[in-house]
C-alpha cells in the first residue's frame, strides 16, 4: 500500500512517514498543496490513500480535494486540521474527503483511521487471499503455505499481496516498485529481483513455479 502525505509542517510529515514506513507502507511526503496535486495527477493509480493538511501553502487541502474529485480521482483522502468545530468538519467532508482528524492526535488513532479507509477503497478488497497453495491474511498479517506459517519481511508481504490480487497477470518491475516503495526509490536497483528471489525460497517448492519470470517485462504469479 502506498500513501501520499501533504503536510507543510515538515517535522510532523517526516514523523508520520517514518512511523508508517515502519508498519510496511510505502510513503511519499510533499510540503505544499500544488506539489501534492501535481504528484497525484501524474500518477493517480500509484496511491492508495492521501493524508493532507487543510492549511497548506500554494493550494489549501480543501481546494486540492475539490480539484482531484472534479477530475474523477477517487483515492481516499484523510484531512488533518487544527480546526475542530462541527462546521469545519462538515465543510471538509462535503468537499469529497473521506475522513477528518483533528490535531494534535495520537499516532495509534491515525493508523486506525488509515486501516479503516483502506478497507473501503474503490472496490471492496478481500482480506484473505489464496493462490499457489499460499494463504495471506491482510488483517492478521500472516502468510501460510500448506498450513505452515511463513515469516516474511514487510516488503515481501506487500509484494506477495500485490501478486495475489493480480494472479496470472504479468507485473512489471515499475508496477511492483510503485506499490511497495516510495517516490524516491532508485529504479536502477535490483531490490525487486532480490525480494522475488527471497519469496521463491520461502514459498516455492522444488517442482513448483509460482513466481514466473517474464523476461524483459517482469514477473507473474501462477495461482
Amino acid at each position: 500500500m502506498r500513501i501520499l502525505i501533504i503536510e507543510d509542517h515538515i517535522k510532523l510529515a517526516e514523523s508520520i512517514k517514518t512511523g508508517l514506513e515502519n508498519m510496511g507502507y510505502a510513503v511519499d511526503a510533499v510540503y505544499d498543496g500544488m506539489k501534492g496535486l501535481r504528484r497525484i495527477e501524474a500518477s493517480p493509480d500509484n496511491f492508495d490513500l492521501i493524508i493532507s493538511d487543510i492549511m497548506l501553502p500554494e493550494l489549501d487541502g480543501l481546494s486540492l480535494v475539490k480539484k482531484i474529485r472534479s477530475e474523477n480521482i477517487m483515492i481516499p483522502v484523510l484531512l488533518l486540521t487544527a480546526k475542530d468545530t462541527l462546521e469545519n468538519k462538515v465543510e471538509g467532508l462535503n468537499t469529497g474527503a473521506d475522513d477528518y482528524l483533528v490535531k494534535p492526535f495520537e499516532f495509534t488513532e491515525l493508523t486506525a483511521r488509515i486501516r479503516a479507509l483502506l478497507r473501503r477503497p474503490k472496490e471492496v478488497l478481500e482480506t484473505k487471499l489464496t493462490g499457489g497453495g499460499v494463504t495471506l491474511n491482510t488483517l492478521k498479517h500472516t502468510v501460510e503455505k500448506k498450513g505452515k506459517l511463513i515469516k516474511l519481511t514487510l516488503k515481501e508481504f506487500s509484494i506477495l499481496e500485490l501478486f495475489l490480487r493480480n494472479k496470472n497477470k504479468v507485473l512489471s518491475r515499475d508496477k511492483i516498485i510503485a506499490h511497495a516503495w516510495d517516490f524516491n526509490y532508485d529504479t536502477f536497483s535490483n531490490i525487486v529481483d532480490v525480494n522475488i528471489k527471497n519469496l521463491r525460497k520461502k514459498l516455492q517448492g522444488k517442482n513448483e513455479k509460482i513466481f514466473e519470470t517474464v523476461h524483459g517485462v517482469g514477473y507473474k504469479f501462477n495461482g
